[in-house]
């Protein structure tokens, strides 16, 4: 009788355990926000061994008989927004081997809680171990500050298919602008199953893939791959003072940090995490970017309409929203009628309509400037404009946040000054992301 009742007992009791520690959290006046998080995406599972990749389907008419919006981008090489898929490498997979996947904090706090996401998955995801630590140097952690993460209290957990799994907290004292290192061991075969991996390309944060088996919690990764992409990991969360909050930026490429420079966090929104900290403002910054996506249509991930409710409005301390999305349906789009200004225009007013009933305060970013890129034609840049003027004069945003006049040159406003400019036309350097990151009224962030 008393073997049988044990694992009751021991589910009784990590409930217990949970409901205390929820408890504890709201005598000491702490709140749950975000510190990090990013955006995933499906990884396609590859044809088999000798099949070509899938065409893709013939885009219908509208029923008006215009051409439909979202066509696909089949042009120029390389990841990013306004550029179409290239053939890289065969993607990875993992078969009984931990990763190891730094993030870069933006709110401290006293404790720590992991957010593990199979969101694209079809089938179940064994997770056999997570831990959590700082990092001290490349792969290497400080060993005193390691904790394994636990589920309900187990150290091992399924996260069923298109779900998420939130970690029980940990005590660990989170530096505002430090690394940490989140360890998860994946004892299965992710080439052996059907199901997409979820996950974060072009994270721009060097990762590790360890040998065979639970390497979860060692103080180094000797022997370690490296990969600079996030698999499984959504966001991590801190115990914050109850006047804490969390920033979402969402976007696309601009916004994910294309063309800065790897592993030293200056896409716009760490710089932005910056200035916060330094006035002194306790608000974590979430980046929600995904690059080459699009508001209207599926392609880099799916739509923003589509992952706003996922991306944004269960975001853990979420108070402000910043959009900066619509160039890439205007540089796809090339010189054709759809999607026009007022199809974009319609779309933002859907995502400022959602985030206000959620209580959100919503803040329009104007679209940065495009001459010269791969996909840019005069007919875009008329769009652009119009977009633009929506978000500046249409009140329809709380506020406005003129990106566009931060980078533009001045004698050729339809081009970004050449010192921002990476080369490519359409994305920032170090000094472009920084120059928005300044622009940012922070007056907008203390309601």
């Amino acid at each position: 009788m008393t073997g049988r009742l044990f694992p009751a007992a021991l589910a009784v009791a990590a409930l217990l355990a949970v409901a205390s520690s929820t408890i504890d959290a709201q005598n000491r006046g702490e709140r749950w926000i975000g510190t990090w998080a990013t955006a995933v995406v499906a990884r396609p599972v590859p044809p088999p061994a000798g099949q070509p990749p899938a065409p893709p389907p013939q885009l219908p008419l509208t029923a008006s008989g215009m051409p439909n919006a979202c066509q696909p981008a089949v042009f120029g090489p390389g990841p990013g927004g306004g550029r179409g898929p290239a053939q890289g490498p065969p993607p990875l997979n993992f078969k009984d081997q931990t990763l190891r996947q730094i993030v870069h904090t933006s709110l401290g706090g006293d404790r720590v809680r992991v957010v593990l996401s199979n969101a694209f998955g079809t089938l179940p995801l064994e997770i056999g171990a997570a831990h959590i630590a700082l990092r001290e140097k490349d792969a290497a952690i400080q060993p005193k500050s390691d904790h394994p993460l636990t589920f309900d209290g187990n150290r091992s957990t399924m996260i069923a298919a298109g779900a998420v799994a939130v970690s029980d907290p940990v005590d660990l004292s989170v530096p505002t602008a430090a690394d940490l290192a989140v360890d998860i061991y994946l004892p299965g075969d992710t080439s052996a199953t059907p199901s997409p991996v979820t996950m974060h390309q072009g994270a721009l944060q060097q990762g590790y893939i360890s040998g065979g088996g639970n390497h979860a919690g060692e103080a180094d990764f000797a022997g370690a791959s490296t990969t600079q992409s996030w698999f499984f990991l959504a966001r991590v969360e801190v115990a914050a003072p109850q006047n804490a909050g969390a920033v979402v930026t969402f976007g696309d490429s601009i916004t994910d940090g294309t063309r800065s420079t790897p592993n030293t966090n200056n896409r716009w929104p760490d710089e932005f995490a910056r200035r916060l900290a330094a006035a002194k403002l306790p608000l974590g910054v979430l980046n929600e970017g995904i690059a080459g996506n699009r508001v209207l249509c599926d392609g880099a991930g799916v739509s923003a309409l589509a992952r706003f409710d996922r991306d944004v409005l269960v975001q853990t301390g979420a108070k402000y929203v910043v959009v900066l999305e619509s160039i890439n349906d205007i540089g796809i789009g090339r010189t054709n009628p759809v999607p026009s200004a007022n199809d974009l225009i319609a779309a933002h007013r859907q995502l400022i309509d959602r985030a206000h009933a959620r209580g959100l305060t919503i803040y329009g970013a104007t679209l940065t400037p495009f001459d010269g890129a791969a996909y840019f034609t005069q007919e875009g840049e008329a769009k652009r404009q119009a977009v633009n003027a929506f978000i500046r004069t249409g009140k329809a945003y709380d506020g406005v946040i003129d990106f566009d006049a931060a980078v533009r040159d001045p004698k050729e406003p339809s081009k970004i000054q050449m010192k921002f400019n990476p080369g490519d036309n359409l994305h920032m350097n170090d000094a472009g992301y920084q120059a928005m990151a300044a622009a940012i009224d922070l007056s907008l962030f203390k309601k």
